[in-house]
Formats: structure tokens, sequence, C-alpha cells
């Protein structure tokens, strides 16, 4: 299978992520079947794409015309097996080993010979993933950034079983959708988050060893070095949660001190505290 061949993309989990590779393909002007297990979360992501379609009208980037054309090529379900007409399906599930595994038999029982599979996970093993299908030489990593609509990121994971076919169609995808991907090897973390989580561990550990505040932390980093956002500010936006497991997810993996999680991090989870989705974080965020 080539790009020119990938007309009907799936979707399988419509949350944050979900929905916005969605956003992304319906925008790109590829129909594609979303799939949650109520109607009521399918709804809701249909409205969250329509709402952040309808900004892009308002800021230009749209006419009304495309708003509507981009929305008529999004279909949601409950059924696994209304993605059988699927080219490619992403899976946005939640980070959970057991949960990816079961997902993908059930998607290669229903999904066409010639069809990829595909893994949104930041931090799980996709060969671990693949191993639970008959044929995992069709099962990539296709790892998008948050917010999917925005960063244009796409890390391409190939697994040692994975063929060239299903890795070149994924990245003619990301590229058709606008991205800018990236291959890599199926190694813990991949590229972004092996060098991105225990640089932010050890950015949070700073706070309490130089006894400095969340706010002088990013000014630090983003005067100092010209990063474009704190560290501080970065966690909350991805989900102290999000971070907590990825990092877990790396330290089992790898070993290495740098990777577990701060337990200043793992206080802030466990108190509810999860950035900027909870309005509370290293910083607060008003309603």
């Amino acid at each position: 299978m080539s790009e020119a061949d990938v007309r009907t993309v799936g979707v399988v989990g419509l949350g944050t992520m979900g929905a916005g590779i969605a956003q992304v393909c319906v925008q790109a002007g590829i129909a594609t079947v979303g799939r949650e297990v109520s109607e009521e979360l399918c709804e809701l992501a249909r409205e969250r794409i329509a709402h952040y379609l309808g900004r892009g009208v308002e800021k230009g980037r749209l006419t009304a015309e495309e708003r509507d054309a981009a929305l008529g090529r999004l279909t949601t379900t409950t059924e696994l097996a209304d993605l059988a007409a699927c080219d490619l399906v992403v899976e946005a599930i939640v980070e959970d080993l057991g949960a990816k595994r079961e997902l993908f038999r059930a998607l290669e029982s229903v999904v066409r010979e010639g069809a990829v599979l595909a893994t949104n996970t930041s931090a799980l093993s996709v060969t671990e993933i693949a191993g639970a299908t008959k044929r995992p030489e069709r099962v990539v990593g296709m790892h998008f950034f948050n917010p999917a609509p925005v960063l244009p990121l796409v890390e391409v994971v190939r697994t040692e079983l994975a063929s060239d076919a299903a890795v070149e169609t994924a990245f003619a995808l990301a590229e058709r959708l606008g991205k800018e991907p990236i291959r890599c090897n199926d190694t813990p973390g991949f590229v972004v988050n092996r060098i991105l989580i225990p640089l932010l561990n050890d950015c949070v550990r700073v706070l309490d060893e130089a006894g400095v505040s969340p706010e002088d932390l990013d000014k630090a980093m983003t005067r100092g070095v010209n990063w474009p956002i704190g560290p501080c500010a970065l966690i909350d936006l991805i989900g102290i949660d999000v971070h907590v497991h990825a990092s877990e997810a790396l330290h089992a993996a790898l070993g290495e001190a740098r990777m577990a999680p701060p337990q200043r991090l793992v206080r802030m989870r466990d108190e509810g505290h999860l950035g900027r989705k909870s309005g509370q974080g290293f910083f607060s965020y008003g309603g």
C-alpha cells in the first residue's frame, strides 16, 4: 500500500489526542471513521472537533465551506466493525499495554488484509503491541504530539518486524496531513520522550534542591536558554498524570534513575493536581 491508497482513516479513541488526529485527517480531505465506546463520547468528540474547526474559521484559517466539508468527512461509531473499510487505523486509547494489545487483536479481525495498524502510544513498546497480532509486519507507531492539530511532529516508529510498506505508508500519510514526520526504531521513549522526560524530571528536582519557585525556574529556562515554554508550564500542559505515567514506563524499561518521576510530581498526581486540565498544577488556571 502507498499513501495514495489511503482513502479512509480510522481513529480508535476520541479523547484529546484521538479527536485531534481525526481533526487533522478530515481537514486534509480524508474520510475518517472515529470510534468511541459510547454515543455520548462520540458526540463530545464531534463537538470538540467542530469547535476547533469553527475557531479556524474565526481566525481566517478556514472558510465556513471548508469547515462544513471537513465535518462532513467525519463519521463516528461505537462499533469496531465499522472500521472494516479503513486503509489505516490509528489507535489512541488509554496508555495501557493490555488494553492496546486486546484492541489490536480485535482490529486485526475487522480490517482488510492490506490495512496498516498504527498506535499513537508515547511510551509503550510498539513491538509488544504488535506482538498481539498475527501479522505484526503491518503494525507501526504514529506518535502525534499534543495538540495534534497544532504541533507538526509525528514520530513514525518501526519495529524489527514492521514492513517497509507499512512504515512508508504511515510516513507519507503524516506528510499528507501537513505534518513533519521522522522515522525511528522502537526504543523506549522513541526520540522526543527519551530526551524530554528525564530533562523535565531534572527540572522538577531542581525546584527543591535549588529552592527556586516554579515561576523563576520557568523564567530561567525561557530567558536563559530560550525555551519557548518553561518546564513547569510544559508539564502542566502535558498533564502531570500523563508525564508520571510516561516516566514510570521509561524507568521500567531502562532502569535509569533520571527516568523515574520525582516524588513531587507523584504527590501532585495523587492529589488530583494534574495541570491545565484540572485547573491546578504548578500554576493555577481559571475556569
